[in-house]
Order: C-alpha cells, then sequence, then structure tokens
C-alpha cells in the first residue's frame, strides 16, 4: 500500500559547494569563458547546482528518517535533524518537513521507494522546484546499516530562481552510502555518521539551453555538539595526481574542470546551515582558483552574517599568461 503525504520544508539549504572558474575551451575560441563577466557566470552556475544537490540531499535524509522501516529504527516523538515525528508508527511517514513536495512511499515493492514530487511551491526560500527524486533501497536493507547504499534518481528536476528567473535542470542517478552506519534520527547520540554522495552521470541544463555532464565525489560527515550540528565536507576522487576531488565535468562554455576542495567545507546549524568555512582550488589546463568561504564584504572571516545579510566568498583566478582576476561575491 503506497501512503501520500504533503511534507513542510524544514532543512534550510544553505549548504554551498565548489566555485567554478574558466578553464580551456574544446573549440577553436579559447578565450570563452575567461572574461571577468563569464567568471562569474560560471561561479554562479556552480554554487547553484552544489547548492541543490546538498538541498536534494537534505530532503533525501528527512524522508529516510521518517520512515522506520526503511530507516531501521523506530521513530520517537520529537525533533531529529529537521524532523518532526508524532508517533510510533514504524510504516507511515509523518512530518517530514519538506514544503514544497508530497512524498509517495512504497514499502511493499522490492526495491521499497520514497517518491518525492516537487510541487511548485516557492516557500519563500527565494526558488521553485518542479520535478521527481526517487529513492530507492532494495527490501531487507536499513539505511541506518553501516555499507548501506541507497539510489536517488532525479528526473527533470527543474529550479528557478525567483529572482532572475533563471533556471537549472538535473537529470541522473547518484548513490548514497552511509559509510559509518547509524540513523540521523540519533545523531545527537552518536560521535559522528558519515555519508558519501557520487554520480557519474548528472546532467545538467542551463538557462541558456546548454547541457553537459557533471561527475560529483563527496563525503559528507555528520556531528552534533552544544545543540548544533555540523556537516564536514570533502572530496573523495583522486586522478592519479591529485586527491580530494569532488567534482569534475564541463561548464556552460564547454570547459573541462576539475574541483577540488583543499580546506574542508564546514556547513552549521548555528548559522542557519549556512557555509561558514573552508576553501576549494580548481586546477586546470588554463590557470588555477582558489576560492574561500566565510568571509565579509571586505574579504575578512567572518561570524554569522545579520538577518537578511549574506557570507561572502573570494575568488581569485590566475591564468597561465599572469592574468589574474579577484572577486569578492555574496553566497
Amino acid at each position: 500500500m503506497k501512503t501520500s503525504i504533503l511534507y513542510r520544508y524544514a532543512l534550510i539549504a544553505g549548504f554551498t559547494g565548489m566555485i567554478l572558474t574558466s578553464c580551456k575551451k574544446d573549440n577553436n575560441n579559447s578565450a570563452a569563458g575567461q572574461s571577468d563577466t563569464d567568471l562569474q557566470t560560471q561561479s554562479d552556475d556552480q554554487t547553484r547546482v552544489s547548492n541543490e544537490n546538498d538541498a536534494i540531499s537534505d530532503d533525501v535524509n528527512s524522508s529516510l528518517s521518517a520512515s522506520g522501516s526503511i530507516t531501521g529504527s523506530s521513530i520517537a516523538p520529537g525533533i531529529r535533524y529537521g524532523v518532526t515525528t508524532t508517533g510510533g508508527d514504524k510504516d507511515t511517514l509523518k512530518n517530514v518537513l519538506i514544503c514544497d513536495a508530497v512524498v509517495v512511499a512504497d514499502t511493499i515493492s522490492n526495491p521499497h521507494t520514497l517518491t518525492i514530487t516537487y510541487n511548485g511551491a516557492s516557500c519563500n526560500f527565494n526558488r521553485i522546484r518542479t520535478g521527481v527524486v526517487v529513492i530507492s533501497i532494495p527490501a531487507g536493507v536499513h539505511w541506518k546499516d553501516q555499507g548501506a547504499t541507497v539510489s536517488v534518481s532525479i528526473q527533470n528536476l527543474k529550479i528557478i530562481r525567483t529572482s532572475d528567473k533563471k533556471s537549472i535542470t538535473l537529470n541522473g542517478t547518484h548513490l548514497y552510502t552511509n559509510v559509518s552506519g547509524g540513523s540521523l534520527l540519533n545523531l545527537y547520540a552518536l560521535a559522528s555518521i558519515t555519508h558519501t554522495v557520487t554520480s557519474s552521470n548528472m546532467s545538467i541544463t542551463f538557462d541558456n539551453g546548454a547541457q553537459r555532464t557533471w561527475n560529483v565525489a563527496r563525503q559528507r560527515v555528520y556531528t552534533y555538539a552544544n545543540n548544533v550540528i555540523k556537516v564536514t565536507e570533502t572530496g573523495l576522487h583522486s586522478d592519479g595526481t591529485t586527491q580530494g576531488i569532488s567534482e569534475w565535468g564541463t561548464n556552460r562554455f564547454g570547459n573541462s574542470f576539475t574541483a577540488v576542495i583543499t580546506q574542508p567545507l564546514v556547513i552549521s546549524s548555528g548559522c542557519s546551515f549556512q557555509l561558514i568555512s573552508g576553501q576549494a582550488e580548481l586546477i586546470n589546463a588554463a590557470g588555477m582558483t582558489t576560492i574561500t568561504f566565510g568571509l565579509d564584504a571586505n574579504g575578512a572571516a567572518s561570524g554569522c552574517p545579520a538577518p537578511g545579510a549574506f557570507y561572502y566568498f573570494k575568488l581569485v583566478w590566475a591564468g597561465n599568461g599572469g592574468k589574474t582576476y579577484t572577486f569578492i561575491l555574496p553566497y
């Protein structure tokens, strides 16, 4: 029997990822993607894609945590990791706070599935999402078990930014693995929980019609102390010479890139689940970019921004010919 429930969104998708800069063009116009405007466009693209992947992770974890039969844990009343539960019914999802989606749980078929259908509600989060995400897990496997893996199929998930109506559309399959074991419902009682997110076929369609395929390999370590949840992200991939690669592929201009997390990216619930620190680099034939997060508008390390204010990142691109660009931009 399938159960359909309306969810309200509670996990603040403030997680921010790698910032992409210019790389070598695959056609004769090698300058494309290397102007200051293009650098900012590419940075915006990468930030949005990474943010939306993190938001999907939040929704997937919320849905998994709310299904006791899939997670393998009974659901006790209370609030854990942004999930509110109202009873001990292990087979019924209750109040998995995703405000712009309807979730259908099928715990009879094999594999079991959780289908998240985004309905276009804006929820005052400056975006509109439509499309489907299907979580699949073999019957008999519990998400809290060490080594458990779920398949996450992203199907025509279109995200429109309300400020400028620009959109990105995501397709592809990610694999989520619970490396350490443990349920995020019980994070408060555990030292940490480690997940990995990998994908080799994530298709991205940008607002100009360009379609690209990206690869993802990230580790996310969840910790809880003093009523604060922190998520620490690192890259998992190696190309034989470079370690810590988190994403690689081509951008909207057709330029190849390799994104590397050089200092772990840290997200904190104490700052409304925003990215509070970390550093990343882009290594490519055209040069190297260094990106530093958690700054104020002057480029200095900052505490939590005031309500309505922003964190900033500093992007420094150094080209092979000695040309450089430096930006300090909000995120």
